[in-house]
């Protein structure tokens, strides 16, 4: 019968974390994964078909039922893990638009962070960044977590200071531009939002 997951009522990227946890496991070569939306849908099929699985997919009412059985191997592009990544945060918001959104889609980008096989040594908090790691940040947790993973969390103390919130710092500590533009451009990997 294989492992089986119900990610039913999770948001992205919550199903396809879930998924990816259980294909390492013992007798993870068949699962199942049950999921209550579409996009969850079309991103647990995405990661089945990069690690080497076929799906089949059974709907049930308002459910679908993603069946995966290993049939190959890894796309190993996919699977490379990149060391030494450094991320640099230029806003509590990710992207531009409605900010509730913004906020919802950072929380899901930092969770998604936590969880990745990628060794990610620093994020920059830059600008509004910043208040994403000061006291009443709803990403605090994670951030906690990344750190306790050996990420260095820094925050700009030119924006601390502008913002008024340098004793407000909850998570990691402050850092200038100078190192913050070393560390970017001395990373094997970087990304900015």
């Amino acid at each position: 019968m294989g492992i089986i997951i119900d990610a039913r009522g999770l948001n992205c990227p919550q199903p396809v974390i879930l998924t990816r946890k259980a294909m390492d496991e013992p007798g993870g070569n068949e699962l199942t994964t049950i999921v209550n939306q579409k996009a969850a849908l079309e991103n647990v099929g995405k990661l089945a078909k990069s690690r080497g699985y076929e799906t089949e997919i059974e709907q049930k009412d308002d459910d679908y039922y993603i069946h995966m059985t290993k049939v190959g191997k890894v796309n190993e592009d996919l699977s490379e893990k990149a060391e030494d990544v450094a991320v640099l945060i230029r806003s509590n918001l990710f992207g531009q638009g409605e900010a509730e959104l913004g906020q919802v889609l950072m929380r899901s980008f930092l969770y998604s962070l936590k969880e990745i096989e990628a060794r990610v040594s620093h994020i920059i908090f830059m600008n509004s960044g910043i208040f994403l790691t000061i006291e009443g940040s709803p990403v605090l947790d994670i951030l906690k977590v990344l750190e306790e993973k050996g990420t260095e969390i820094l925050s700009c103390g030119t924006c601390l200071d502008y913002y008024q919130a340098k004793d407000k710092l909850a998570v990691g500590s402050v850092t200038n531009m100078y190192t913050a533009l070393e560390i970017l451009t001395t990373a094997n990997r970087s990304i900015t939002l």
